[in-house]
């Protein structure tokens, strides 16, 4: 494992201020998976997180837990820099223009076009409120399509937050 100091009490968290650093770790991470032939499952193995949650992570949208951090670190030869960054607190989220990547494209496609129901019944259902972002699980999977070739089944499972007056 890496000599990387873990984040303690006497550690603090740190946030990020900018993608840029974390978005440089990414592409070397991106680049070193490929080099040594690595999945993503691979990655997350014995972190004890999800491969969707690890993934994330790597991208640059979340902080991993120090020994998680390690445990890639160390599959992906990072130094004890990269792995403290890993532990820090992104600026989360895409430039707000409109994805061009297709597979991207396809979730924003399906946002503009299914959102508004979606709200629609979110608000139905449970009142007027939100599905976090935070407190929120997502699942991949790859299922048999009875018509032939597959299909990707993509499970958000967000708490509901209800609106509260104040």
């Amino acid at each position: 494992m890496s000599s990387a100091q873990p984040i303690t009490q006497d550690r603090p968290a740190h946030s990020q201020f900018s993608q840029e650093a974390r978005l440089r770790l990414a592409e070397h991470v991106v680049s070193v998976k490929a080099r040594k032939g690595l999945s993503w499952k691979q990655l997350a193995e014995g972190t004890g997180l999800a491969v969707e949650f690890v993934t994330t992570a790597l991208l640059g949208q979340h902080c991993l837990p120090p020994e998680a951090a390690a445990r890639v670190g160390e599959r992906l030869d990072l130094g004890e820099d990269d792995i403290r960054l890993l532990q820090s607190i992104p600026l989360r989220g895409s430039p707000a223009s409109v994805p061009s990547d297709p597979t991207i494209y396809r979730f924003y496609e399906i946002v503009q076009v299914y959102g508004p129901t979606l709200k629609a019944l979110i608000h139905e259902e449970f009142g007027d409120g939100i599905m976090s972002a935070i407190n929120f699980r997502l699942k991949l999977d790859k299922v048999p399509d009875p018509e032939g070739g597959e299909r990707v089944v993509i499970t958000l499972d967000g708490k509901y937050l209800p609106a509260r007056p104040f």
